[in-house]
């Protein structure tokens, strides 16, 4: 009785095993996977943004569809998965984090340190990474940290994916660069114009590093000797990745603009963006500046920032309506993690809201998703619910911009990564 009772244990263990093994509906090589969904939120850039009483076609781990359920045909063998009342939406995108590996990466050597990679420290499937996916944040922008005003170069990565390369979105996902607000503090001290002179000189001999590899690769000059430190600038200038600014209060704001994409005609994008940043949105707007904004989201008609920023507000100014009143469309938000926790990524807009940025056409849900996306050129991938893109997909209580509503349910690439009637994940 007792090795019959251990043959039949350990055959249910090789079941459990097998079933753990196999794939689920929508991942690759799985069945395909039909979500029926109360709303599907589409947020594609220039597209249908919104389908009611949608079903969501998913298979090999990509997106087939998104179309009302009155018009849909459910392809023979295809999981069905009705989630009633619940709302789809794209995971979100957060394009400033800290939290991607082991601790913030800030190796102090030099003032600017492209050559720097966060990539070495990579922790896939960290315990911030689970409580993110919790909070629908499925995409992060790993960087270093803003001791020094360029701390090495940040990754793109999926947040619920176990397995390092599956988890790369891209890498390098951006060089960090920052401006005030922290790399001032650098061994004796660094002001503003020090700070411009040091971020102008790198991209000085970068652009030169890149212009003799475009001669020998043409054939019109010899062939220039390999300088670890300014390889990424090679893919800066052939505009395959882009500039993370932390950048913070007025002049700064505008001398990223200025320079940056004016004098170097880089793609780069604002991080944090406060203490009257918005001053300059319209030249942001004008110069292809997208604002990814936080995590302070309101300025304050305090001394300080009066002084900072040389104007007084006269009220409790909201950041995003800020860019938005000076007719900046590409804003989006981040936490800057773990300064704001990852997984309440989604209150950045939340509170932007509440301080007068106008949500009537979804504002806010695309400056977790189509925005960021765009901003970081991964929008062929994530960012909308659209064909032939990742099914990243977060299953929620109702509107993304209210506190109030809850995740149940989070897929990534069509894998099921965090569901709140499983309790598959662990925090």
């Amino acid at each position: 009785m007792q090795l019959r009772g251990t043959i039949i244990g350990f055959c249910a263990l090789l079941a459990g095993v097998a079933r753990a093994q196999a794939p689920a509906a929508g991942e690759k090589d799985g069945p395909g996977l039909a979500l029926f969904t109360a709303k599907a939120l589409v947020c594609s850039w220039d597209g249908e943004q919104v389908v009611d009483n949608a079903v969501v076609l998913v298979k090999d781990g990509r997106i087939e569809s998104v179309v009302p359920r009155a018009a849909a045909a459910i392809p023979v063998g295809y999981v069905v998965r009705d989630l009633g009342p619940l709302w789809c939406m794209p995971g979100m995108i957060d394009l400033h984090s800290h939290v991607g590996g082991a601790m913030d990466i800030n190796d102090m050597v030099y003032v600017t340190n492209p050559e720097l990679r966060v990539s070495t420290s990579v922790i896939p499937d960290n315990p911030n990474f689970r409580r993110a996916v919790a909070g629908a944040v499925t995409s992060v922008l790993f960087i270093p940290g803003s001791g020094t005003n360029s701390g090495g170069q940040g990754i793109l990565l999926k947040t619920g994916l176990p397995k390092y390369e599956e988890s790369v979105l891209r890498d390098p996902g951006s060089l960090k660069v920052a401006q005030w607000g922290n790399p001032e503090r650098y061994l004796f001290g660094v002001g503003k114009t020090f700070e411009n002179y040091h971020i102008r000189q790198m991209f000085t001999q970068g652009r030169a590093y890149w212009k003799a590899w475009k001669d020998f690769e043409s054939g019109t000059g010899p062939k220039p000797e390999k300088n670890i430190r300014f390889e990424l600038l090679r893919a800066l200038f052939n505009h395959e990745t882009q500039i993370s600014t932390h950048t913070q209060v007025a002049q700064v704001v505008m001398m990223t603009i200025v320079m940056i994409r004016g004098e170097f005609g880089l793609d780069v994008y604002i991080d944090h963006g406060e203490f009257g940043g918005y001053i300059y949105a319209g030249l942001a707007k004008k110069m292809g500046v997208p604002a990814i904004l936080g995590p302070r989201n309101v300025d304050a008609p305090t001394r300080s920032v009066i002084d900072w920023v040389g104007t007084n507000p006269e009220r409790m100014q909201g950041l995003a309506a800020g860019y938005a009143e000076a007719g900046h469309d590409m804003i989006g938000f981040n936490t800057d993690a773990n300064v704001i926790p990852q997984e309440e990524l989604f209150l950045q807009s939340a509170m932007n809201v509440r301080f007068g940025f106008d949500n009537s056409n979804m504002a806010a849900v695309r400056g977790h998703t189509i925005v960021p996306a765009k901003t970081a050129k991964i929008d062929a991938r994530v960012g909308s619910l659209e064909k032939g893109k990742d099914a990243d997909i977060v299953v929620l209580t109702g509107d993304p911009s209210d506190p109030r509503s809850a995740v149940e349910l989070v897929l990534i690439e069509g894998r099921v990564v965090y569901d709140t009637k499983l309790e598959t994940r662990r925090f």
